[in-house]
């Protein structure tokens, strides 16, 4: 599902936040902290914050990790 293995992406995370960021601007930076680029974590985030459907949210994350 992922290009990346959790411990891989944890670790790559801090330095993605900021993309995330503008990406994301409604979320918090201690929000994405926080979801350690867990893309189901993240997902739900959008799917909340954004009103969007899981769906929508997951395939919005699922082209954040294709491009970083």
């Amino acid at each position: 599902m992922s290009l990346f293995n959790a411990d891989e992406m944890k670790g790559k995370w801090k330095q993605q936040v900021g993309k995330a960021k503008m990406t994301w601007g409604k979320l918090t930076e201690d929000e994405l902290l926080e979801a350690e680029g867990r893309q189901e974590k993240l997902a739900g985030l959008v799917q909340e914050r954004y009103a969007v459907t899981r769906e929508e949210a997951e395939k919005q994350v699922k082209e954040f990790f294709g491009k970083s």
